[in-house]
């Protein structure tokens, strides 16, 4: 179910890749409630390719006292990275470290292991010829391909805002030069934009450049606005694989919840915008304009496991776009090469329906929506609707009247009833639906620790969507669903 990991665990940016009968997650690592990303060392994930529900972890796989750039007291974060098995065998681990002691957009780095699921150990920096590292375009978000041999890596930064209109254009030096660490002289040198997703081939070392970097994909300022990429430009978190003769580039878009490919014949150019894939707040599936969770960051790529395509993603947990949950979803790749867009669910990686018997955490809904955007960061009301962790426990908090907590999708057979445990100030009712139609109602009254509520309900035998709307005054926390059944 999504989340594929533990409730407890917080792997965004995730990468997935099958290295013999195993698929291997690399990803960032937050925790819950945490006040910036990637706070935590790296782990790797990893399950059978005939069992994608047996997720083992490998342990603390590369610290952060690792990167010659941390210092006592004073530790970089490392942000989402990417592996490789290189022509001699080994594991590459490409990341790039942020915080405290990095320049901002500073050198991307690499590991290496004799296993894929670590320990891995630093390696170097990515350099030209010279030893000097390359910085140029921004050095955010590694991802890397092997492709018959040869080693492409792909990486950059965009922005979601147009800064060629009126409002932005006399503050766009400025807004770069602040937030990139590089001079305007730099900045307007670097041609293409800086503002674009980059790719540049790797020796045999694994870390020195073989030619300087070129761009293979504009952001939201470099797009051509008559061009159907200019609507889903490239932002951050690219992503590569080569499928048949075709090189499929992921990527975050400037929306900041889809995750949109690009494809090519080549992987270092003529790159041509296809569609979306997911976004983790149903935004644009099946024409759907109404966030169906908070949405965030996103930040995933492709793989195909034991015969199958999915893609992984992540959610956005905790109020805030710094605690964030990896899941996946089946995906279709059809003969044409277009990947149409599917619907975030809980079934997750199975693509079959739950069995709707015992306890379910109320954790794994996949929908969460007040039928209005709600936002994301610190400081926000903590009345917002979410799913959270409170000493190692995780529950939707603060669910106020309308809003709706959504299941896709539960199978069925013979369901006479469902208990539900709360807690909370609230008062009124859940009404209990499968899909749009209201099948009956549990009494919530006003609680302060958790306690049980149940109903006798007739649930429709098959597979359907089960929702939660809580209609009344205050807020109440749900923390699991119990389904009664004939015996």
């Amino acid at each position: 179910m999504n989340p594929i990991l533990p409730l407890t665990e917080y792997v965004p940016d995730g990468e997935p890749h099958v290295f013999g009968s195993r698929v291997y997650l690399y990803g960032s690592h937050d925790k819950a409630n945490s006040d910036r990303f990637c706070v935590q060392d790296y782990t790797v994930w990893s399950a059978p390719v005939h069992d994608l529900s047996d997720w083992k972890c490998h342990g603390v796989t590369y610290r952060k006292d690792q990167d010659p750039r941390s210092k006592p007291g004073k530790l970089v974060d490392y942000y989402a990275p990417d592996c490789v098995r290189g022509n001699d065998g080994r594991y590459y681990l490409y990341y790039c470290a942020m915080g405290p002691n990095t320049k901002n957009f500073g050198p991307m780095s690499v590991a290496v292991s004799d296993d894929p699921g670590g320990p891995f150990e630093y390696l170097g920096d990515i350099q030209y010829p010279d030893g000097t590292p390359v910085l140029k375009y921004l050095t955010n978000d590694p991802a890397v391909l092997h492709d018959d041999g040869r080693i492409w890596l792909y990486y950059g930064w965009g922005l979601a805002r147009d800064f060629r209109s009126r409002v932005f254009a006399p503050i766009y030096n400025w807004v770069q030069s602040k937030l990139f660490g590089r001079s305007i002289s730099e900045i307007k040198a670097t041609k293409p934009s800086i503002l674009s997703c980059a790719v540049v081939e790797l020796e045999a070392d694994m870390m020195t450049v073989k030619a300087a970097p070129k761009a293979v994909l504009d952001s939201k300022t470099t797009a051509p606005k008559s061009s159907a990429l200019y609507h889903h430009a490239f932002y951050e978190a690219p992503s590569i694989r080569k499928i048949g003769d075709t090189y499929y580039l992921v990527y975050s878009s400037g929306e900041n919840n889809e995750l949109a490919y690009a494809t090519s014949r080549y992987p270092d150019r003529d790159f041509v915008y296809r569609g979306v894939i997911i976004s983790n707040s149903d935004l644009g599936y099946k024409g759907n304009t109404v966030p169906k969770a908070p949405a965030g960051t996103i930040h995933g790529g492709i793989e195909n496991i034991n015969g199958q395509w999915y893609v992984f993603y992540h959610r956005c947990t905790n109020n805030t776009d710094y605690s964030r949950q990896a899941c996946a979803e089946p995906i279709t790749i059809l003969p044409d090469g277009t990947i149409p867009q599917v619907e975030i669910t809980t079934q997750g990686l199975s693509g079959r329906p739950i069995p709707a018997t015992g306890t379910i955490p109320a954790a794994y809904a996949c929908n969460l929506t007040t039928g209005k955007k709600m936002k994301l960061g610190l400081g926000k009301p903590q009345t917002q609707p979410r799913i959270t962790e409170t000493g190692g426990e995780v529950y939707v908090a603060d669910m106020a009247d309308r809003t709706d907590v959504g299941y896709k999708y539960f199978e069925f057979q013979k369901v006479t009833g469902l208990r539900v445990a709360y807690r909370g100030n609230g008062r009124g009712s859940l009404e209990v639906r499968a899909e749009d139609i209201l099948l009956g109602s549990i009494l919530i009254i006003p609680s302060e620790n958790w306690t049980a509520s149940e109903e006798t309900i007739a649930f429709p035998i098959g597979v359907h969507t089960l929702y939660l709307r809580y209609r009344g005054a205050g807020t109440l926390d749900l923390l699991e669903l119990e389904f009664q059944t004939e015996r």
